[in-house]
């Protein structure tokens, strides 16, 4: 499974700017990699851990702005067409993530 938060947050002021900056610390801490600007992705073993992931997503969530969280299989990211200008490139593989539980 892989969760992907994307989101636009509002950053006009310093105490916004400060929100957006702990909200995307804070999904990294919990293994989210950019896969561009404001789209993290973070691959689980299974939906249960994916669902563990967004209920961590969902209690950091800022008092402003817009997140969608999004849950997908391997197949369904693995269908991704993904392009730098014109030019077709390869899906991020699957992260090799030891989790400890």
């Amino acid at each position: 499974m892989w969760v992907l938060v994307h989101f636009d947050l509002p950053t006009e002021t310093k105490k916004e700017r400060k929100a957006y900056t702990e909200f995307r610390k804070k999904i990294m801490q919990d293994g989210f990699q950019m896969f561009q600007f404001s789209m993290y992705i973070r691959h689980c073993s299974s939906k249960e851990n994916a669902e563990v992931h967004m209920k961590r997503v969902k209690k950091i969530l800022p008092a402003k702005g817009h997140i969608g969280i999004l849950c997908i299989t391997d197949k369904q990211f693995g269908m991704m067409e993904i392009y730098h200008g014109k030019e077709n490139v390869k899906a991020p593989g699957t992260i090799q993530q030891l989790e400890m539980f």
